[in-house]
């Protein structure tokens, strides 16, 4: 077996160091290959924070959820020493933890969104649900790790950068590339499936739907839509018009799909 690959995270010393790192569960997604569901060894100098090796290996702070040096908790400051044993876990919405030391910040009161650029099916999705959900088209990373940490905004990407960004302290990172499952992933991430309020969300834009009188909508309505629809809705953000249309039953679909209720 040959030596441990050098890494250089500090330079505090000289002498090379090595401690043995361990990632659990659905943190191995972002380990390369011959890492995954193992525990191996991590060569450094000097005495570089925990977070930052635990970013070095492609692990973004904000899905890191506890870590334990030598089977005790501790937070992303630990300095790592010679002979750690370190013991990475996912940050998990539905399990009780409390007894020991989580990392990062606490989880948000109320569950809203931000998807980057190459999530518009994603966010289109989660509003679906009724989730919060702000679709960043047009936004740099920058931008987007800014108005998250102004509006208390979970950060959704399949970019791993973006999310080890230090403004940044609630996001995930988004497997799947087919956006059902996306929406899957999310739900389940953040224990959401009794959450859900489907069509109460403008697609479009996220406003709220409102029941709105049909005499006051009567022109904008379709003269095939008038004879047999009487209930419709309104966004109060974009004022875009909504009814219950032929493509109904297949967004009913998608959303029993996306929750596990078929």
């Amino acid at each position: 077996m040959g030596s441990p690959p050098r890494h250089t995270l500090g330079y505090h010393s000289r002498r090379m160091l090595t401690a043995t790192l361990r990632f659990y569960a659905a943190l191995n997604d972002c380990l390369p290959p011959e890492h995954r569901q193992r525990t191996y060894p991590w060569c450094f100098h000097g005495s570089p924070a925990v977070k930052d090796v635990i970013e070095s290996q492609g692990v973004p702070h904000v899905e890191v959820g506890l870590i334990l040096a030598n089977n005790e908790p501790v937070d992303f400051l630990y300095r790592l020493r010679d002979g750690d044993r370190v013991a990475v876990y996912p940050a998990f919405a539905n399990l009780d933890v409390s007894s020991v030391q989580r990392v990062g910040v606490q989880p948000l009161a109320d569950t809203a969104f931000v998807a980057d650029e190459h999530l518009g099916k994603l966010a289109r999705l989660l509003r679906l649900l009724g989730f919060d959900t702000c679709y960043a088209k047009g936004m740099d990373d920058a931008e987007i790790a800014a108005q998250a940490a102004r509006q208390g905004w979970i950060v959704l990407t399949r970019d791993r950068g973006l999310l080890k960004r230090a403004r940044v302290e609630h996001g995930y990172w988004v497997r799947s590339t087919d956006p059902v499952e996306q929406a899957q992933e999310v739900v389940r991430r953040y224990n959401l499936e009794q959450h859900a309020k489907p069509f109460s969300l403008c697609l479009q834009c996220g406003g709220s739907l409102l029941p709105v009188d049909k005499e006051r909508v009567l022109p904008r309505v379709p003269p095939r839509v008038r004879a047999w629809r009487d209930e419709y809705l309104l966004c109060s953000r974009c004022n875009k018009l909504y009814w219950r249309g032929t493509h109904h039953a297949r967004l009913s679909a998608t959303v029993r799909r996306i929750l596990g209720r078929d």
